[in-house]
């Protein structure tokens, strides 16, 4: 689960991590020009949205004055903001209202678990404001890792070591220190599955601050979490997902133009690179589920086909708990109560296959026999459209 900037500081300030001090969340301009007014008569304000480079896109503006804030968030509210990340652009709804801060030097920490390890991993990098994929490619050097041992712990001496070879300023040693470890804490108890500060600012007064904040926190363990309740509401940003999910449907939007169903997650991951094969473009993950009824599978193509990118589906079913006759009634009444335009091609098989080919061939759907001739046939006919 994704959380704002907004709601990772405020996590991280609960364990000591240190922030910018800031006014709150502003959801309308007179908000933000009281907030900037509350912060001295200047401000910055940031969109809070998930994505990476808003300052290029125009989601981070400084604001000289409360009535200038006041301007700037009537341009911000409700705006798309693009990035390289989401070029389809994500709404604006809330900015971040904080106090200017003089940056003289930026660095990259992070946290993240290490599936080949089985251990959490500590990033540090004197090369903070950058994304860290791109150190990594041009300067893997520049990196510097830490595996935690889970029972024995981070020990001082281990993240002064990081600290050293990461090049950060030794003026800054002990002050860093107790931000890794403070960081760590904070993680551990909030069984994170992500943390990355970026940048981790020094200022020209010697305060070492958070700037920045990304927080994921493990879908898995929230069940101990009711604190973060509030936070899984706005932890999706896109409507189809939050839609999906809310009917229990496990829904990924990838952004081509195949939409996607099969039953399983191996299977609907195979489908999908079965497609890619091909020479299409996967426009989602789903999975219908073991079982799946026939209401159900309707539900599921109307997810699919809610997506505007989705020039056709494949849909791709192997029978064990989940019957192939079942599978094609609801694909059937789907077609006969949505407004349908897209190609749909279908490939059975396993429990009842038969019986679903006879009462698909009832209709204008597409069959196939096998999945890599599903494959080839809706990427050819998406390709057409």
């Amino acid at each position: 689960m994704k959380i704002h900037e907004y709601q990772a500081k405020e996590l991280l300030a609960k364990f000591g991590v240190e922030i910018p001090r800031n006014a709150g969340v502003a959801t309308t301009p007179e908000q933000a020009e009281a907030a900037v007014a509350a912060l001295g008569g200047r401000g910055v304000l940031k969109a809070q949205v998930h994505t990476g480079g808003r300052g290029k896109a125009g989601g981070i503006r400084v604001a000289g004055s409360p009535q200038e804030a006041r301007h700037l968030a009537e341009q911000m509210i409700g705006m798309l903001l693009k990035t390289h990340q989401t070029p389809q652009g994500i709404r604006v709804e809330k900015l971040l209202v904080e106090e200017p801060i003089h940056i003289t030097k930026e660095y990259y920490l992070g946290i993240v678990p290490d599936r080949v390890t089985q251990r959490n991993v500590l990033i540090v990098s004197a090369k903070g404001g950058m994304d860290i994929e791109a150190v990594a490619a041009e300067d893997p050097q520049a990196i510097a890792r830490l595996p935690v041992d889970p029972l024995e712990g981070l020990w001082d001496h281990q993240l002064r070591e990081v600290i050293y070879e990461a090049k950060l300023d030794p003026a800054i040693l002990n002050k860093a220190v107790g931000f890794l470890r403070r960081l760590y804490d904070a993680y551990l108890a909030s069984d994170g599955s992500l943390a990355e500060i970026n940048p981790l600012a020094v200022t020209d007064d010697g305060r070492v601050l958070a700037a920045d904040a990304k927080f994921q926190i493990d879908d898995n363990a929230l069940f101990r979490h009711p604190e973060f309740a509030a936070y899984a509401e706005e932890s999706e940003e896109d409507p189809i997902e939050a839609e999906a999910h809310r009917q229990d449907i496990a829904y990924v939007r990838l952004g081509g133009d195949v939409g996607i169903i099969g039953n399983g997650a191996g299977l609907t991951m195979t489908t999908m690179d079965e497609v890619q094969r091909a020479g299409g473009a996967p426009a989602d993950f789903l999975d219908v589920g073991g079982g799946a009824q026939a209401d159900r599978v309707r539900l599921c193509l109307q997810i699919v086909l809610s997506d505007p990118n989705v020039k056709g589906v494949l849909i791709n079913i192997f029978g064990g708990i989940t019957r192939g006759d079942e599978v094609a009634k609801g694909v059937i009444a789907a077609t006969q109560s949505l407004d349908i335009t897209a190609p749909i091609v279908v490939r059975l098989a396993g429990t009842r296959a038969a019986e679903g080919a006879e009462i698909l061939a009832q209709s204008n759907l597409i069959p196939a026999a096998t999945m890599q001739e599903a494959a080839a046939k809706i990427v050819s006919l998406t390709r057409s459209a």
